[in-house]
């Protein structure tokens, strides 16, 4: 691991053990003040998984977002087990800095069993992230490449009202080893992006602040260096919280995972 920061995916991802269940991360190069928080979930899914059978994958996680994580300092992640039975494991991460927790999270892990298989298919008529414009991508992010799929024009009846669903398409921009483990955490570190509170053009509805609980449900390891597509839905906004639900699908129309948010919303 490096000692520095991390510019790339894997090296965030490569945790240094330096005891039983405990392990160093270092953080994103950024010149923002705050972790992303998307970067803290996926190095505490990951340190959870380092201490389960390889035969067992993350199915779910559940993150509850403490305090702001600071850039310039690594983060200590701390791994309790919980359960090992027959077909799953199951972890509680905490993950620390200057002494304060910053995230505790959740995970179950499953070993894969035979099963029927059914899903919904992705929206239809959402473009390709090839055809999204060039002002709706993002050049300021140094890890992936994103997408933003433009609202229709005229927005849809009742948009208005309500925030259009937000859709973006993200891709890691390095080429990523095809180890499922990596894969799925990278799927959780992209899993915190958007919001379904972007689209909204209601003064009394925020876009949407720091994050609160953010929890994910794992269906298949992706590629995570080649497109997937974000969809993600206002649910409710209420008492200064807002909350926000989502699907995640490779290009081919496979069902990644979906999600459940609620983040800050105070007026501003």
């Amino acid at each position: 691991m490096s000692t520095n920061s991390a510019r790339s995916l894997v090296e965030l991802l490569d945790l240094q053990r330096i005891d039983r269940d405990f392990y160093w991360a270092v953080n994103e190069a950024t010149a923002s003040e705050r972790l992303f928080g998307g970067q803290v979930f996926g190095q505490a899914l990951r340190a959870a998984a380092m201490t389960v059978a390889e035969d067992r994958m993350a199915h779910s996680c559940h993150g509850y977002f403490l305090r702001p994580g600071t850039p310039g300092k690594p983060i200590l992640l701390r791994v309790e087990r919980d359960r090992d039975g027959r077909s799953f494991s199951v972890r509680h991460v905490v993950a620390v800095q200057d002494g304060e927790e910053i995230l505790t999270l959740s995970a179950s892990f499953h070993r894969e069993e035979p099963g029927a298989e059914l899903q919904p298919g992705m929206p239809a008529d959402i473009p390709g992230p090839e055809t999204v414009p060039a002002d709706h991508r993002s050049e300021n992010q140094p890890l992936f490449d994103m997408a933003i799929v433009p609202v229709p024009a005229p927005a849809p009846a009742g948009a208005s009202r309500w925030p259009y669903p937000t859709r973006l398409w993200v891709r890691a921009k390095e080429s990523l080893p095809t180890d499922p483990v990596l894969q799925i955490c990278v799927l959780a570190y992209v899993s915190d992006m958007g919001n379904g509170f972007w689209n909204s053009i209601e003064r009394d509805i925020p876009r949407g602040g720091a994050t609160l609980d953010h929890a994910v449900w794992f269906h298949q390891a992706p590629r995570a260096d080649d497109w997937m597509l974000l969809d993600l839905t206002a649910s409710k906004t209420r008492g200064a919280r807002e909350m926000y639900h989502g699907s995640i699908y490779d290009r081919s129309g496979r069902l990644l995972a979906v999600l459940a948010q609620e983040m800050l919303a105070r007026p501003v």
